[in-house]
């Protein structure tokens, strides 16, 4: 035996952190003789041989040091390195030939590494997990993992019975990487990585850039290639493209949790598969006019309960729904249907899970060490540490991922205010200022514009929306301008607002009219999207439909009309939580499908057919759709009628040659000849009238709409006298001739 006791010692221990030093084909001397040893560990093996491979097969038996399988052989005077295999003999008989892992250059190339720990590897999870590669002939699976703090890392899977003593990794100098490449193995593989740390604890951890990931409580990665789709959204994609730079356009967006929209009734109820979802999803939204779906979290996460938001796969699409090639189908069918897929990212945090990334590699390597910059108190979650490069280059990385693999047509960017301050949701001396003394977390700020700038160089056109209610500057300026870089902003302010206004009974309203009028103070501050999130309809706030200030379903229903048209109308994208457009009763319970048999009811369908008519409006009407964030684009009416519950306002083009007057009553009191001022003479056209019977209303209205009288009203020249609708928003347009 050349091997000395420690060395076999460190391997039967599984506590060798250079396996490749000696394992393989090495130069080696018996006594004064000179040679080569190759030396093989090897599971359930009875006996082992170096086959020589070559014009004619040679075979050298190899001695047998260990009963777990380790083996060596001395070949004297053999200089040259020559291409072998292992024949494996096992306990049953069995013999079969393999090559050794032991015998393959790293799959990381010194450039790789470089860049990673400089933060520059844009698309390090091509270089960074397992994948599938050839390698000198050979196929099988090239496993890296990001460990700087550990003594010795392994893989271990089914191929290995899980015992970390067969596969150790080795080291790729001072990158902190971790490698090995194992020949013939193939996509399906389950694995994980085993770590001993620097103070000797094992840890079993799963893949941090792993693709796809089996169920609880197994949680064990799974050899996947997401690359195997065959996309048919050439023409999609060229459109998207095309529309880079100019977010000013058509978005109506409904908001989606995938396993709770439907559910198998025959089933007990399970969640349905991307395939059995895309065209299902396909038609709904097609037919009721919206643009784009956003699915909250579909990244692996253990949790359901979580919504999603505790993610501890964050390169892999949930296992809930079926495999990430039915994603790709789920989004290419979509996007063949006409309707843009964004994603809820949640860069913010991780969860706590031992199996994941919290403490990886015994130290803490995602997350900050010290607990008031590495712990949200809120959630129980902890934060990322954006200053360190390879932790920035992996969120970087995965938002990349998304939409290179997946062809996603944006990111809204979860829990934006929480990333930029140090001081979210702690006390005094419960955080730690930045360099300059201030609370704004500048290390998270960079990052975002990093990663902003990034997804619009390499990804044209795809929208970054960020979730923020704090009214941080420049959110939505461009990065070359100064700020952040986002595309469009949640309008939080507005949101609370509105519903605060709706949620009191008509009575009260008068004393609250500033609710509906404040956000135009700030409208055009940053480019907003108009919300009603799934944030609003849980945890004992309510639906929607539950939350109007009125006893009785019909006129609930009247007053979430009333807010939908004048959500539809007000400046600003739009975007709806799934249950809101047919309003639904209960609050959102994530364990159930939406109450879809209310659609049968006259008050829900009414609301939906609303919703329908509203987004088609909106889609085909370019001063309501393409006029969204430009201030030139909405003027005031009459903002100041808080005796009656009224409101008034204009939408416009640049050119002032098609005008809509939006004109809402809140208070179930009709409003007859009521005298409203217009900037130009002749017939408005009534487009949208919630209390029309075919949305559940009375049907009292203006007959299609009215002609002006030259009677100056609020300031202009020209009125309409029209009859207002209790509890009701109407929307009137006039065209230039």
């Amino acid at each position: 035996m050349i091997l000395s006791p420690d060395e076999l010692g460190s391997f039967l221990l599984a506590r060798n952190a250079t396996p490749h030093d000696l394992l393989g084909m090495h130069p080696a001397k018996s006594g004064r003789i000179g040679g080569l040893v190759v030396r093989a560990l090897v599971r359930d093996a009875a006996a082992c041989a170096v086959v020589e491979l070559g014009r004619t097969e040679k075979i050298y038996p190899m001695e047998r040091l260990a009963a777990d399988g380790f083996f060596e052989v001395f070949l004297p005077r053999r200089r040259k390195f020559f291409a072998y295999r292992l024949r494996v003999t096992r306990h049953s008989g069995e013999v079969c030939e393999r090559e050794d892992p032991y015998s393959f250059l790293p799959t990381l190339g010194a450039q790789d590494l470089y860049l990673f720990n400089e933060g520059n590897e844009h698309r390090i999870y091509e270089k960074l997990g397992a994948h599938l590669r050839t390698v000198g002939g050979v196929t099988g699976v090239a496993f890296a993992v990001w460990a700087p703090g550990a003594a010795r890392v392994s893989v271990v899977g089914n191929f290995n019975g899980w015992d970390g003593r067969y596969h150790p990794m080795r080291t790729l100098g001072a990158s902190g990487v971790w490698e090995l490449f194992i020949p013939r193995l193939g996509e399906g593989e389950f694995y994980k990585f085993e770590l001993r740390d620097g103070g000797g604890r094992l840890l079993i951890k799963t893949d941090p850039y792993g693709t796809r990931f089996e169920p609880p409580p197994g949680n064990a990665a799974i050899v996947c290639d997401p690359g195997r789709h065959s996309w048919n959204d050439a023409a999609w994609i060229a459109r998207r493209r095309a529309s880079a730079g100019t977010p000013d356009r058509p978005l109506s967006v409904y908001e989606v949790h995938l396993s709770s929209w439907r559910r198998k009734l025959e089933d007990a109820g399970c969640p349905l598969s991307y395939r059995e979802l895309a065209p299902m999803l396909a038609d709904y939204t097609t037919d009721m006019g919206f643009t784009h779906v956003e699915l909250m979290p579909v990244a692996e996460h253990p949790f359901d309960g979580s919504w999603g938001y505790q993610v501890t796969g964050f390169f892999a699409p949930s296992h809930r729904f079926g495999l990430p090639e039915d994603f790709c189908w789920f989004v290419d069918h979509l996007h063949q249907r006409g309707v843009g897929v964004i994603l809820d990212w949640v860069p913010g945090h991780f969860p706590r899970d031992s199996f994941a990334l919290a403490e990886f590699d015994g130290t803490h390597l995602y997350e900050h060490a010290d607990p008031r910059q590495g712990e949200h108190q809120d959630w129980g979650t902890l934060i990322f540490n954006y200053g360190r490069n390879e932790v920035r280059g992996f969120l970087v990385a995965n938002a990349l991922a998304w939409l290179d693999r997946y062809h996603l047509d944006g990111l809204r960017v979860d829990a934006v205010a929480s990333m930029l301050y140090l001081d979210y949701s702690r006390k005094e001396g419960e955080w730690i200022p930045n360099q300059h003394g201030g609370r704004e977390n500048l290390e998270a700020i960079a990052f975002l514009r990093e990663t902003n700038r990034l997804v619009h160089d390499y990804h044209p056109g795809v929208l970054m929306i960020a979730e923020e209610s704090t009214a941080f500057p420049g959110l939505t300026r461009p990065v070359a301008d100064g700020g952040l870089g986002f595309d469009l902003n949640w309008n939080m302010g507005w949101m609370h607002d509105t519903l605060r206004y709706f949620t009191k009974e008509p009575v009260h309203r008068r004393w609250h009219h500033n609710d509906l009028t404040f956000g135009a103070l700030y409208q055009f501050t940053e480019n907003f999207i108009s919300v009603f999130s799934h944030d609003e309809v849980v945890h004992g706030k309510k639906s929607l439909l539950y939350k109007m200030g009125a006893w009785h379903i019909p006129e609930k229903a009247a007053n979430l009309r009333a807010l939908y048209a004048h959500l539809w109308a007000w400046p600003g994208k739009k975007l709806l939580f799934m249950g809101g457009e047919f309003g639904q009763s209960h609050e959102w319970n994530h364990d159930r499908s939406l109450d879809w048999h209310l659609c049968s009811y006259r008050d829900h369908e009414g609301i939906r057919l609303l919703v329908r008519d509203l987004n088609r409006l909106y889609v085909s009407e370019p001063v309501l759709s393409y006029h969204d964030l430009d201030p030139r684009g909405f003027r005031w009416i009459n903002c100041t009628d808080a005796t009656h519950s009224t409101l008034s306002y204009l939408r416009l083009d640049e050119h002032e040659r098609v005008f809509f007057a939006v004109v809402g009553n809140y208070t179930p009191v009709i409003r007859h000849a009521h005298r409203v001022g217009v900037p130009r003479g002749g017939f408005w056209k009534e487009m949208i009238n919630t209390n029309s019977q075919y949305y559940g209303g009375s049907g009292l209205g203006n007959d299609g709409g009215k002609h002006t009288e030259p009677i100056a009203a609020d300031g202009l020249g020209q009125s309409l006298v029209l009859t207002l609708p209790p509890l009701s928003t109407s929307i009137f347009k006039w065209t230039a001739e």
